[in-house]
């Protein structure tokens, strides 16, 4: 899962300003400040949320809430330091909870899209706490899956280990992953992005293989921000992949796995042809 995924998704977990209200009297200085512009960020409309001079936004949000100009900079600065490893911290708590606030069964679509074919080789990206990559382990696939959240990867081999599955983990991000050429019978995209390793997963499908999506319709950001990593127009996923042969692809009305409310999602699976 990129960093990008992490934060839009994130806001729809914690459900933005508020939960971080609630959370932040228990969090260090810098991990608060860090919350707190997350919150900011993920409550802008999408198309601003990746524009170019979001810091300096920032900074003149900051200083109409009173805040010095040295304590700004500090902010800033810790921002662009350490904001990476703050995220992945932030998605550690929440894979992790004993109480998740995320479905922690197997992605519906994903089931329906595996029944009836011959278990292989499957990638699980932005694997999580393994909900879908132990799944697809119980059902005789060879699984792989990476994620950056390190301890939700440690929860999901310990998880496995008790089921008594194996999976292949690695620590990464999607941006950093190599998907092979020709590897996997099968690659899920579990609310994660897509845009910008299409043609990476295109080739590292194997003839026969299939690419599972599930993420967020543009419908589903009215009345709540959702970043533009995880939501996708009308029809947009089908054009994504020219080199595969769609198999499925709907937008339907359900509760969505991520924010656990009833809203517009997309589904699709590709086949690349034998």
């Amino acid at each position: 899962m990129s960093m990008r995924t992490m934060i839009l998704l994130a806001t729809m977990l914690l459900g933005g300003a508020a939960a971080w209200c609630q959370t932040a009297a228990q969090l260090p200085k810098d991990q608060q400040a860090y919350e707190q512009f997350r919150a900011w960020m993920t409550r802008l409309p999408p198309d601003e949320q990746k524009a170019p001079n979001l810091k300096e936004r920032y900074e003149t949000y900051l200083k109409s809430r009173g805040v010095s100009e040295a304590e700004i900079a500090a902010q800033i600065k810790m921002i662009e330091d350490r904001g990476s490893a703050m995220e992945v911290a932030l998605w550690n708590r929440i894979l992790t909870a004993e109480n998740p606030s995320f479905n922690v069964n197997p992605n519906a679509f994903l089931v329906e899209m595996a029944k009836g074919r011959k278990p292989g080789t499957a990638l699980d990206v932005g694997m999580g706490q393994g909900r879908n990559a132990i799944w697809l382990a119980q059902q005789g696939w060879t699984v792989t899956g990476f994620d950056p959240a390190e301890q939700a990867v440690a929860l999901a081999k310990q998880t496995a280990q008790k089921l008594g599955v194996r999976l292949t983990t690695q620590i990464a991000r999607e941006e950093d992953y190599d998907f092979g050429d020709r590897k996997w019978d099968l690659i899920l995209l579990s609310y994660v992005g897509v845009r910008g390793v299409e043609q990476k997963l295109q080739r590292a499908l194997k003839p026969g293989g299939v690419v599972v999506v599930e993420a967020f319709h543009r419908d589903a950001t009215k009345g709540r921000s959702i970043g533009p990593a995880v939501v996708f127009d009308t029809g947009e996923l089908v054009t994504s992949f020219p080199e595969l042969r769609v198999v499925r692809y709907e937008e339907p009305m359900t509760e969505a796995d991520f924010g656990k409310q009833l809203m517009r999602v997309v589904r699709y699976c590709g086949e690349r042809p034998q």
